[in-house]
């Protein structure tokens, strides 16, 4: 399989594709589902367009928790087969499908009562180890262990002596959602799709009852054109009833939004090896190391505005800092906070009007002749969303094609970057000596790129200066942004200071001291001016500060209309 560049060009030459051949499936939405829909239905040599209106995981998929997990809480709720399923589904990531970007993380679950808790709490932890052996894809995760209270704070010297009297310790894995979603999206272009962001769609095209398309605009340009295909399959998220909602008919279920926010803070603020998973009165709360960052989080709570860009307000932020608290020796503050995230679950409403009671299942249907919608689930199940939706994109493709579409393979398909893998990462202090580059900046970059790092070290070997670090982000590399642009289908700033890499929430400042000098660098591949380059930037300044001013409101209405204040970027040509 060559590895397909997500470039300027082959956006161009992708929608052109689109624009002139009837495809098999045309997929709505870059999300993880939807790009996972994709390479799914690309291996099974159907033809295949995928269009995203914004950036790939701009939307749920980039605001996660970032982990690969069965989801223990799961089990108190007796949903056994949906943690077996996520748990098949971690070791497949680990070993096989993407090995550069998953990977296993420890975490301490402090226990506060003595006898019945450790032997309550070490069952469900014990049955947790067992579902992953008896999924077959378990073997590279380590069992877990039963701590005494200075075992636990030797691991983790920050926790209070008061906040435990011992410790479960237990795997999980953690995955960069960003770029696992980007990877799916250049290994199924790989595989033959037509892949196009910025590309929304206005309308879904119709003749009689029976979907046969969609119109779409490229919001690059300006300019509408339809993509006619047999089947086209939502997968929006919470975008769904929206997009449901262009076919003029009802849907059979109702995708709910529930707001997560995420607070990142500096390594040096906990000290602890491994991390931390909480209960609360609502849900849980983990505390998870990130390179040289904790990520915290989340919350759970009814969302109804802004889909676009959900906003954390004032009182999400004091509900984690006050959570996490209750366990730290030395309390977080505010002014600890180097970023913050949100992100919106989607879940299929039910009964209960609490959202954390509402289902992490997926559901998948033929609503109307030619119209696939997948909806629910959870990150670490895409894959079998995807295989799901494809399967039933699948019954109505069989008799317009005239032949026989074969199964899911994805389970066999190793994204790009995965191939080789161990031996490279083996091979990392040479690389580090052919590339002039430090052996922890090559560790860095294997593991956002895996084996197609290669690629990348061109780009340094072509350019040496692009092998510095990016001024006002050291932890990167200026090639990292330019690679972004040319290889990763990146469009504009935001989509590599927040996507492509993380400089919006691993720096105080949010990216705005580098944001001119990615901006410089993106300028020659993207085609911009100084107008536009000039714009970028102005509208990610405008963008940090609508999402410090939306922090500091003490509810959701105030800091989503806060947010608002930063609209999305719009090309010179659409100004």
């Amino acid at each position: 399989m060559t590895p397909v560049p997500l470039s300027p060009a082959t956006r161009t030459q992708a929608i052109g594709r689109m624009r002139e051949e009837r495809l098999d499936v045309l997929v709505v939405g870059g999300g993880v589902v939807g790009t996972g829909a994709a390479l799914d239905a690309a291996t099974r040599g159907l033809s295949v367009g995928l269009v995203e209106a914004r950036d790939f995981a701009s939307g749920t998929s980039s605001r996660s928790s970032k982990l690969v997990h069965g989801g223990l809480r799961y089990l108190e709720m007796l949903d056994f087969r949906l943690v077996a399923e996520a748990l098949k589904e971690r070791g497949l990531l680990m070993q096989r499908l993407c090995p550069h970007l998953v990977r296993p993380v420890p975490f301490l679950y402090p226990l506060k009562h003595r006898g019945w808790e450790r032997l309550y709490a070490g069952s469900g932890v014990a049955l947790y180890d067992t579902l992953s052996r008896a999924s077959g894809h378990g073997s590279g995760m380590p069992l877990h262990r039963h701590l005494t209270r200075r075992g636990a704070r030797r691991i983790f010297p920050s926790l209070r002596k008061d906040a435990l009297v011992g410790a479960l310790q237990y795997y999980d894995a953690q995955v960069d959602d960003a770029r696992h979603t980007m990877f799916l999206a250049r290994t199924a272009a790989a595989y033959g799709a037509s892949i196009a962001s910025r590309c929304r769609v206005v309308g879904l095209l119709k003749e009689g009852e029976r979907v046969t398309g969609a119109e779409v605009v490229d919001l690059e340009t300006g300019e509408q054109f339809a993509v006619r295909a047999a089947q086209v399959i939502n997968a929006t998220g919470v975008w769904t009833d929206e997009t449901q909602g262009l076919a003029h008919e009802r849907g059979q279920f109702r995708v709910r939004a529930s707001k997560g926010i995420h607070l990142v803070v500096p390594r040096d603020r906990i000290r602890g090896d491994s991390g931390l998973i909480l209960r609360t009165e609502k849900s849980v709360l983990f505390v998870i190391p990130w390179k040289r960052h904790w990520i915290i989080g989340t919350t759970d709570t009814d969302w109804e505005l802004s889909k676009d860009h959900p906003a954390a307000s004032a009182s999400d932020i004091d509900y984690v800092l006050e959570h996490v608290n209750t366990v730290l020796e030395t309390p977080l503050t505010h002014a600890d906070v180097e970023g913050v995230y949100a992100g919106l679950r989607p879940l299929l409403a039910g009964e209960s009007e609490a959202t954390s009671k509402l289902s992490r299942e997926h559901a998948v249907a033929h609503v109307v002749p030619g119209l696939v919608v997948v909806a629910g689930g959870k990150y670490t199940t895409y894959r079998v969303m995807a295989a799901d939706a494809v399967d039933e994109a699948v019954h109505g493709l069989e008799g317009v094609l005239g032949r026989r579409v074969g199964p899911c393979v994805t389970e066999d398909v190793p994204l790009l970057g995965a191939e080789g893998y161990a031996a490279l990462w083996n091979r990392r202090r040479a690389l580090a000596q052919d590339s002039g580059l430090h052996v922890a900046r090559v560790e860095h970059l294997l593991e956002r790129y895996g084996t197609l790092v290669t690629e990348l070290l061109d780009l340094v070997t072509e350019d040496p200066s692009l092998g510095e670090p990016l001024e006002g982000a050291e932890d990167y590399l200026r090639a990292e942004v330019v690679y972004a642009a040319s290889h990763e289908g990146a469009r504009h700033l935001d989509d590599v200071l927040t996507r492509r890499t993380h400089v919006s929430i691993e720096t105080f400042d949010r990216g705005v001291a580098a944001a001119p000098h990615v901006a410089d660098l993106l300028a020659p591949v993207l085609g911009w001016d100084e107008t536009q380059r000039d714009r970028e930037v102005e509208h990610y300044v405008k963008r940090v500060e609508a999402e410090r001013e939306s922090q500091t409101m003490p509810d959701d209405e105030t800091a989503d209309a806060a947010r608002k204040g930063a609209p999305d970027v719009v090309p010179v040509s659409q100004a």
